[in-house]
């Protein structure tokens, strides 16, 4: 028999289960005191309202835990399940989130201004390594001695990176000089939902042999 008082719609089959977070630990099995509760089978059927003697008992002879998923209602609703593995899986698909929630960085990638081909090329390919994972890229080239005086190399490579890289990535801060460093930064381009194409051919090399100055 129900206990008296109004009562609030117990959880059907289709519904999820929603366990408390750590701020607010779910009761289990012993830790449950109310008098009586609503049990969800460990198949999601309803059982009814039980003693919570009764409901641990049962859960006990599955070898199963009785835990509290409603706490609110009345009586509060409890499930048969086993509780180490649901909060396994709810530890792991948590893991699994925050893993998919990639946090931004800013990479650098240093060049010279008549830096050769194949440091060019390899340098390019880190970047596009960056940016693929979607980290933004600080590019900057530095002037040493007399080297200030040709500034235009460095602006040449940069434009080269520009072109090369247009296939993944946007520049988010123009190419600006501050004392004898050039610099640029370019961020990810937005991910495209489906039929991305393979980029440009000449992803991989620079567009003016820059490193042949």
């Amino acid at each position: 028999m129900d206990a008296g008082g109004p009562l609030e719609q117990p959880p059907t089959e289709g519904d999820a289960i929603t366990i408390p977070t750590k701020q607010q630990e779910a009761r289990v099995n012993e830790r449950i005191r109310v008098p009586q509760v609503r049990v969800i089978g460990d198949d999601g059927s309803q059982v009814g309202i039980l003693t919570t003697r009764e409901a641990l008992a049962m859960a006990q002879s599955k070898g199963l835990d009785l835990v509290e998923v409603a706490a609110t209602s009345r009586p509060p609703v409890c499930r048969i399940m086993d509780y180490g593995k649901f909060k396994y899986e709810q530890n792991l698909r948590a893991r699994k989130a925050k893993k998919n929630q990639h946090q931004m960085q800013l990479k650098e990638v240093k060049m010279r201004p008549k830096i050769e081909d194949h440091d060019y090329n390899f340098k390019l390919k880190h970047a596009r390594t960056f940016l693929e994972e979607r980290d933004k890229v600080k590019f900057t080239v530095t002037f040493r001695g007399r080297e200030i005086a040709h500034q235009d190399l460095g602006y040449k490579i940069i434009q080269a990176i520009m072109n090369d890289l247009a296939d993944v990535a946007l520049v988010e801060t123009p190419p600006r000089t501050e004392g004898r460093t050039l610099s640029m930064v370019m961020t990810p381009k937005a991910v495209k939902p489906a039929g991305k194409g393979s980029g440009s051919s000449d992803g991989g090399k620079p567009a003016d042999n820059p490193g042949s100055h």
